[in-house]
């Protein structure tokens, strides 16, 4: 990789947030510390409001990255057989809205309150899969590979770094455990889709392994409905089949852990992906033969642990390569694109007199775009350094029922200098309640392909500010044995926004064309009365607001912003028989920024039944009925999302009864 510039440091003040962590059966302390025993029935994930902790986390948790911050952790186990993809899962979550063009394997992108879709930082294992255009498709991060979800809303520049304007996401992926284990899941359902993934663990050369291998393939053919004539409402729809929507793909997770001794452990991460799929287009402009192939390697190494005077300490270096080509309709490519990232990073933590958290990171890396066609000002082949400077720092006072964590980061991508301050406060209130608020400011660097890279019509522009947005937020929470409710407020102010405008004579180019306000409400609540009875949901309200001093687009509502969003989940049996069922839905949202288009709201029904026998080994029979009631409807732009469909599953577990 060449990288071209230097890069420089972060600074980062706010006023913190409304912490929220589904973070089921997990200890207060560390959200990431312990698994639900593998006989236990199945529940919707508990949520948990994240203590302030007293001592040091570990290196990947969420109370270390973002103390005070709006966080939601979704573990995967909880949700069995429901769990189809990485965005229904991520979809559950407050503040959170996919981006689906419908089906198993085709892309799904995440929204995070309001800010674009290349305004949210998704990472595996603190490794950025944001792609050459700054978004990452999560239909290529197949479930199977994660153990739970860490959504964090609001701002993430403070913690994260560039891109994070409306939060961040880190998929965090299975851990290695001390015990010999081997688990498996193969599931078949309708048009003909597949998944099936398989996973060995335990002890190995005096250190922990953990081997998992997936693969899928659907032929995508569900059926939808078709308006001839658009224009002419009232007239006739017609029930038509998807073609060339089909999707398959394939890789694997290699996970290995070992105590190094004097307190320190390493942890080495290798990952590989493998996809090819079918572009259809929207319902009124199919595609019959574009086609689109993929290939991910990751790999990182970690090592932490805790040095005399006692600073906790972690180090890590990783790299992706990420390679996509495009053949047929009219998106064809000569040469594959490749993307790749790098970089080192180290962090340090001390405590001092059990009231005091201080933190520090230190990151040099680099990103590089190997494309068909780039602008003069790439110079060749876009490639970038990129180099950041954070600290926080946490004050406990009044006994711990004030928490103030302010930080700062100063990061260089490429030509760009980045400011991203941030300030979190939380209060500890009587009777179980808890007051949580955020205020900072984060920024996205624009993308090489916004920047550099000519896509067919669509042409660069090397003029481009960053984007950067403004925010704050605040909640309430409060928790009881059986229940925990949070309701809260945020606002963000979005300034430089980049869209593609038309380029005369028949292209579009991206400007920085306005600023933007988003608005909104977050309610997200969890009953669990019994061990065999639970419930949640969770409810944005999202208000957008155009700024652009045009008489077209002002204080319209942006393009693919809903403004409303449900998603609620009631499980109950015991583990022999365990029922649940899920309603998803959302408003109607606008398709231009005039407003003249729109796609109508939706909701979607999910039920599914499972049965659970043995414990050494574990059998699990699911069945699960998506989208229940035979919904029709589309999203983003028009594509349409699958029709009802059946899935059967078989999942076995081979080993001790406990979980590592």
């Amino acid at each position: 990789m060449r990288w071209l510039h230097l890069a420089g440091r972060l600074l980062c003040l706010a006023l913190s947030t409304s912490g929220f962590a589904r973070a089921q059966q997990a200890s207060p302390q560390d959200p990431s510390a312990s698994d639900a025993p593998a006989g236990e029935p199945l529940r919707i994930p508990t949520v948990e409001v994240e203590e302030k902790p007293l001592a040091p986390e570990p290196p990947d948790s969420a109370a270390r990255r973002d103390p005070s911050g709006a966080l939601t952790v979704i573990r995967v186990e909880e949700f069995g057989a429901a769990a189809r993809d990485t965005a229904e899962l991520l979809t559950t979550a407050p503040g959170v809205t996919v981006q689906d063009l419908g089906g198993y394997g085709q892309s799904k992108s995440v929204v995070v309150r309001g800010a674009s879709a290349n305004g949210t930082l998704v990472l595996l294992d603190g490794i950025p899969l944001n792609g050459a255009g700054g978004i990452a498709d999560l239909s290529r991060v197949p479930v199977a590979l994660a153990e739970r979800f860490v959504v964090l809303r609001g701002g993430a520049g403070a913690r994260y770094g560039s891109g994070g304007l409306g939060g961040a996401i880190n998929i965090i992926t299975r851990r290695p455990g001390a015990k010999a284990r081997l688990a498996g899941e193969l599931t078949y359902g309708s048009w003909d889709t597949a998944t099936g993934w398989l996973s060995a663990e335990g002890p190995l050369a005096g250190g922990e392994a953990l081997l998992l291998v997936h693969g899928g393939t659907s032929g995508g053919r569900f059926p939808y409905l078709f308006d001839p004539s658009p224009t002419l409402p009232g007239d006739a729809l017609l029930e038509r089949r998807r073609i060339n929507n089909d999707a398959r793909g394939a890789g694997g997770l290699l996970r290995l852990r070992h105590a190094l001794g004097g307190g320190f452990s390493a942890d080495v991460l290798g990952e590989l992906s493998f996809d090819e799929r079918g572009l259809a287009g929207t319902a009124q402009n199919p595609s019959e033969d574009a086609r689109q192939s993929g290939a991910r390697g990751s790999a990182s190494v970690r090592v932490s642990g805790t040095l005399p005077g006692g600073v906790r300490t972690d180090a890590r270096a990783y790299y992706r390569r990420d390679g996509l080509a495009l053949s047929g309709g009219p998106w064809s490519q000569t040469s594959p694109q490749v993307q790749q990232v790098g970089g080192v990073e180290w962090e340090g933590q001390v405590l001092l007199g059990g009231w005091h958290s201080v933190s520090a990171q230190v990151g040099v890396g680099g990103e590089s775009v190997t494309a068909a066609v780039t602008s003069e000002a790439s110079n060749g082949e876009p490639s970038w350094l990129r180099a950041s400077v954070m600290a926080m720092d946490e004050v406990l006072l009044w006994d711990g029922q004030l928490t103030v964590a302010p930080s700062v980061r100063v990061e260089r991508a490429g030509p760009y200098t980045l400011l991203s301050p941030k300030v979190g406060a939380t209060v500890l209130l009587p009777s179980g309640f808890e007051l949580r608020a955020n205020a900072g400011r984060s920024h996205r660097a624009p993308s090489f392909l916004e920047l550099y890279v000519r896509q067919g019509t669509l042409l660069p522009n090397p003029d481009l500010r960053p984007e950067s947005a403004l925010y704050a937020d605040a909640a309430v929470v409060h928790r009881s044995e059986v229940s925990l409710v949070s309701v809260g407020g945020f606002a963000s102010l979005y300034e430089d926004l980049i869209s593609y405008e038309a380029y005369p004579p028949g292209a579009a180019r991206p400007y920085n064309f306005a600023n933007a306000r988003v608005m909104g409400l977050e309610a997200e609540g969890e009953w669990h009365p019994h061990p065999w009875l639970s419930g949640a949901l969770s409810y944005t309200l999202t208000v957008s607001s155009d700024l652009q001093r045009d008489s077209r687009f002002y204080l319209r509502e942006l393009p693919y912003r809903p403004r409303h969003k449900l998603a609620a989940r009631v499980l109950g049996g015991p583990k022999w028989l365990t029922g649940r069922v899920e309603l998803v839905g959302q408003s109607a949202h606008a398709l231009s920024r005039d407003g003249a288009m729109s796609l109508p709201g939706r909701a979607f029904v999910h039920a599914g039944v499972s049965s659970t026998w043995g414990s050494r080994p574990e059998l699990t029979v699911s069945c699960e009925v998506k989208n229940l009631f035979d919904a029709r409807a589309e999203d983003f732009v028009g594509y349409p999302l699958p029709s009802r469909g059946v899935y059967l599953s078989v999942a076995g577990n081979f080993g001790p009864g406990d979980a590592p």
